[in-house]
């Protein structure tokens, strides 16, 4: 098996051990398990949690002591032991601090992966800008495969999701080593200061201004990433609550609709070649930021029946938007940094995407949409008016009761009901996108060097 199918298949396997569950999470918690709903949002944050510390941590070791390839290997195996531990868990706290081991393990293995492919490619004098997009697709594709195998399988929700993924995660772990070898490169001088040999100087990378002004704004769009991942799949099913579109195709097969972004992906990953050498790793990232603005703009608007083509274009639009600076940050990581630092900057980089901006996306948005985009509900001529249809509907009157309240002679019910407003909601969102895109106009300064791209394959 060439080198180019041999890296295909840890990039299909590396995306398909995380999309067997991560779509279907909230229902496995609220529908399977029964749990409450205020701790749900701690699930997401393990991602955060572990992406602070454990990326830079397993890029120094990779960069120091251990084969990247090998270190990969043995966190997909004890990820993949923890999952299948996972369906034993009977309380919510407990699977809380379970995700967060699994995820501890997981998480470093997105920056491995990315080393251990440019490493490949160089050593086998491959073209990097052309040869790892295609690669990378494959993830993508592993992703909706394990989505769709959950839910056409029927272990939608189900304890076997995280069999699922244990299982291809020790096939990875143990697959991985056979793949070349990306040794540490050691390159620390004798008199090396103790964090020269930690590997602790990549930190030093925020001494140079681009650099932080680039991990910050990496930081800002960790956090639009985790507004879609958390309130995606839910903003599509609270149409159910709207008489008018409770028997859409959108409210039936939302996670089906939702993987529209997913598959949007794997177009916009082969395009990125292209993209880079005519217009430039800051051009492209500032694309994926307005592209973000787009994303949730569109949400605003759409609704399941006359505003269906919204709903999705703006799943065909998060492809570019996530896509554009995930890889063209990450190969801008590449070019700026010493190969001695390579690894740990990588998953300086993760860290801050899915670490600090997604820790920060959760909090925040979750505190904004509590305070100022949650809409109360005392009548019931109040929420027929929002759900847009009469006080006598036999829909919403079902839903008044599935929320345990009752209706009094005069219309008022017994408790306030809740919902959300996801029009501002998203409206919100967008300001917060183009406020970042436009920030980055004007304070990134880099020039479109299409040698720097070629310097790639150096």
């Amino acid at each position: 098996m060439g080198i180019k199918n041999r890296l295909t298949l840890m990039s299909f396997l590396q995306f398909f051990v995380w999309g067997a569950w991560l779509i279907t999470i909230a229902n496995y918690w609220f529908g399977t398990k029964a749990w409450e709903g205020t701790q749900f949002g701690l699930v997401f944050s393990t991602m955060g949690v572990a992406s602070l510390f454990m990326p830079t941590l397993t890029g120094i070791i990779a960069d120091r002591w251990i084969n990247a390839e090998k270190l990969y290997g043995v966190l997909h195996i004890l990820y993949g032991a923890v999952l299948f531990y996972l369906p034993e868990v009977t309380t919510p706290t407990t699977f809380i601090y379970t995700m967060l081991l699994a995820m501890c393990f997981y998480m470093p293995t997105i920056a491995l992966s990315n080393s251990i492919s440019y490493n490949a490619l160089k050593t086998n004098g491959l073209d990097v800008v052309k040869s790892f997009p295609p690669i990378r697709v494959f993830g993508t594709i592993g992703f909706i495969v394990a989505m769709w195998m959950t839910n056409l399988s029927g272990n939608k929700a189900t304890d076997y999701q995280f069999y699922i993924a244990g299982i291809a995660a020790i096939v990875l772990g143990f697959y991985s080593f056979t793949l070349p070898a990306c040794k540490p490169q050691r390159l620390i001088k004798e008199n090396a200061s103790l964090m020269e040999t930690l590997g602790l100087e990549s930190f030093r990378l925020f001494a140079n201004y681009k650099m932080a002004l680039f991990f910050i704004f990496s930081m800002f769009l960790g956090g639009a990433l985790q507004l879609t991942n958390a309130y995606g799949d839910v903003f599509l099913d609270e149409f159910k609550h709207f008489p008018k579109y409770a028997d859409s195709f959108v409210v039936k097969y939302s996670t089906i609709i939702m993987s529209i972004s997913q598959i949007s992906e794997t177009l916009f990953i082969l395009a990125i070649p292209f993209f880079l050498k005519r217009f430039g790793i800051k051009q492209v990232m500032l694309i994926s930021m307005l592209a973000w603005v787009l994303r949730f703009g569109l949400f605003a608007f759409g609704d399941p029946v006359q505003g269906l083509w919204m709903i999705i274009l703006s799943c065909i639009v998060y492809g570019m938007a996530f896509d554009f600076f995930n890889i063209s940050g990450s190969l801008f990581v590449e070019t700026h940094t010493d190969p001695k630092n390579r690894s740990s900057a990588q998953g300086l980089f993760m860290m801050m995407t899915n670490g600090v901006g997604a820790i920060l996306g959760s909090f925040t948005s979750g505190w904004a949409i509590d305070r100022f985009f949650t809409k109360s509900f005392s009548t019931t001529t109040e929420l027929a008016s929002f759900l847009q249809t009469d006080t006598t509907n036999p829909k919403m009157l079902e839903f008044v009761k599935s929320q345990g309240n009752s209706i009094t002679t005069d219309g008022l019910f017994d408790k306030v009901i809740m919902m959300k407003d996801w029009h501002m909601i998203w409206l919100a969102f967008a300001g917060y996108s183009l406020i970042i895109a436009i920030a980055f106009a004007i304070l990134f300064k880099h020039e479109h060097n299409p040698k720097e791209v070629e310097n790639l394959n150096h």
